[in-house]
Formats: C-alpha cells, sequence, structure tokens
C-alpha cells in the first residue's frame, strides 16, 4: 500500500499507508517524482502553536475552542507535488498519460485529484518553480493588496519562501528601491540574488531607520511582513512612509505584550492591511478572485518571471525526510522550503 507523511501530534511524525480512492470519471492519478512543504502554515500545527487559539470557524467567521472531535491531528505533512499523470478517468480531456503536472498534495507516494486541479508544466519548467506556486499565490496577493506601484520603495520583511518570491514579483512591477529584511546570512544573500537592492539584519541595525536613510528620509511606501515578529511589525511602522502601508501576511502565534502603535504608527497615520489570497470575496472581486491570482501566478512562473530553484533546500529522500521535517522547527537557518526528491 502506498504510504504517507502525518503529524499525528505536536512534533510527532509518522509514515501510515492509506488506500487510494476510486479514480473517478473526472480524476487522474499522478505519480508523484518531488515535493515541498509549506513551513509557516505547518509549522503552526506541527508544533501547535496555530492550535491555540482554535479553529477558524466559516460560518461564524470567529476562532472557537477545538473540541473532542476535532483536535487538529493527525494533519498531512507536506503541500505541493510534481508528477507524472499515470491514470485517466473516463470524462479527461485536458490530460494525458506521460504529462508533467504540478498538484496540491502532501508528502504521499501517489495521489489522486480532479484533472482540473492539475498544472500542467511547459517543457523545461524547473520543478522547484513548480511547486512554488503556493506560495506565489499568496506573494501575489499581497502585492496586489499591499497597492505597491511602479516608482515605489518597498520594504519586505521575512525572507521565507513567500518573502522571496514577493522580492521577484516586485522587480516585475516596476518597485524600487526594494529592501529585504532578514536576520538569516543566506537568506540575505538569497534575496540580493532574487531582485532585493539592499538586504539589512535587522537585529544588527534599526531597521525602521535604515529604510528611511535608503529611501531619502521619506521611509516606504509600503511595508510587507512575511516575518511574523512582533519586532519587524515594529519596524514597519517605525519605517514606514507617513500615510504609506503595512501589509500583513504572516501567521504568527500571538505577538505578546509589548507592540507599541503610539510612536511613529500614532503620528505617521499609516494603513495597516492584512492580505491571505484565499479569503474571498477578494478585495477587488469581482475583476479579482482567487481562481485569477492562481492562473496569474502560474503564468509568471511557467515563463520564468519568478523562479523556485533558489528557494527549494534542502530537497532530501523519503528516508530523510521524517528527521529533515523537524529540524525546520529546530533550525531554521538550515532551511528555506523543504524539498523531496522521491525515487
Amino acid at each position: 500500500m502506498p504510504r504517507r507523511l502525518v503529524c499525528t501530534g505536536p512534533r510527532q511524525l509518522e509514515w501510515q499507508e492509506y488506500s487510494e480512492p476510486e479514480l473517478g470519471p473526472d480524476s487522474v492519478r499522478v505519480r508523484p517524482l518531488y515535493g515541498a512543504a509549506k513551513h509557516g502554515t505547518e509549522m503552526s500545527i506541527y508544533t501547535g502553536y496555530g492550535l491555540a487559539r482554535g479553529v477558524y470557524n466559516d460560518r461564524t467567521q470567529i476562532f472557537e475552542p477545538l473540541t473532542e472531535d476535532y483536535t487538529g491531528y493527525p494533519f498531512r505533512v507536506g503541500n505541493m507535488a510534481v508528477g507524472i499523470v499515470e491514470e485517466l478517468g473516463s470524462e479527461v480531456t485536458r490530460l494525458q498519460r506521460g504529462d508533467r503536472v504540478c498538484v496540491y498534495s502532501s508528502f504521499a507516494e501517489t495521489v489522486t485529484t480532479r484533472a482540473s486541479d492539475c498544472w500542467p508544466m511547459p517543457d523545461g519548467m524547473p520543478w522547484q518553480t513548480a511547486v512554488c506556486l503556493d506560495p506565489a499565490d499568496f506573494a501575489l496577493g499581497a502585492v496586489r493588496d499591499s497597492r505597491a506601484r511602479l516608482g515605489d520603495a518597498v520594504a519586505v520583511f521575512g525572507m521565507g519562501a513567500i518573502g522571496l518570491v514577493v522580492l521577484q514579483m516586485l522587480r516585475q512591477a516596476g518597485v524600487g528601491p526594494i529592501i529585504a529584511l532578514e536576520p538569516l546570512e543566506g537568506r540575505r544573500q538569497i534575496a540580493m540574488q532574487l531582485g532585493a537592492h539592499y538586504a539589512l539584519d535587522p537585529t544588527s541595525c534599526d531597521a525602521g531607520k535604515e529604510i528611511r536613510r535608503l529611501t531619502d528620509g521619506r521611509g516606504a511606501d509600503v511595508c510587507i511582513d512575511y516575518s511574523g515578529s512582533r519586532a519587524a511589525l515594529q519596524q514597519a511602522l517605525r519605517g514606514v512612509a507617513y500615510g504609506g502601508t503595512v501589509a500583513l501576511g504572516a501567521y504568527p502565534p500571538a505577538y505578546g505584550a509589548g507592540l507599541d502603535l503610539g510612536a511613529e504608527a500614532h503620528h505617521n497615520v499609516p494603513n495597516i492591511v492584512f492580505t491571505r489570497a484565499c479569503s474571498e470575496p477578494n478585495r477587488e472581486h469581482p475583476r479579482w478572485d482567487n481562481d485569477r491570482i492562481y492562473a496569474t501566478a502560474w503564468g509568471m512562473l511557467a515563463r520564468g518571471e519568478v523562479s523556485g530553484e533558489l528557494i527549494v533546500q534542502p530537497v532530501v529522500t523519503p528516508a530523510e525526510l521524517p528527521e529533515a521535517y523537524a529540524e525546520i522547527a529546530a533550525h531554521p537557518e538550515r532551511y528555506l522550503k523543504l524539498g523531496v526528491r522521491y525515487s
């Protein structure tokens, strides 16, 4: 039987066997060749902090306590895969056996999904770029929600996978200067390769003041935060221009005490925008929705305008995967977006 990697409780992982569902008329069966994790969201459940606030109720639109019937576990880890179509449902016409596709999938040895939920990959498209569709959809949503425009100065906090995709999209939009803020040196180096004009260590400088220095004293027209750090939000409020925008896209634990919403935030009247591409309706409904965001992000990836080749690292084997996955939380400096190469 095929296996998939499952989180059975906080910081507990195991490979579990499962039965493939019947192949429906509009479905395909895919054999994964590669896969990747989604660090931010998955770590919130793997470590347990994301469940401390309960679970979001779509009907009431608030978080409510977990119940005995739902604890958040077991939880399938892994997010996207690239593989080969091996079986087709009777009504599938848009795909053929042997097609290389990108799909949403946990770390699993087989994937059964609707044909409409597969993204056919053009020749030459690197698998690392394809599995960055998520976060590219959220990155595109953040850039649009922030209203970053041609010529704007933009500071991006957090050079994880989403932040690094945001940088590339900002360069496509003609934004500049782009200022990356990240404590880890290796990630700052990648940020410079992928489009940042400056890369600062916010733990070794007055980040807000440096943002202003690099923008002729005005401050950044837009600050986008994907670090989820209280300190980063404070420095974004300190470094954003008068009347500028701070867009918050991370999914952090509770900040706790100490965030100062007086000081620069009170005097410089910035706009604070929360961004989450899959929250519908979109701010620009009906012209924009999640489907259009996906289509636009995939187009940028397929054309090579956004790359994931420097983002997906390290890449491990399935045998190494449980230990490597646990290290994401323990040693983030070694892990940017964990990938797996299936045999």
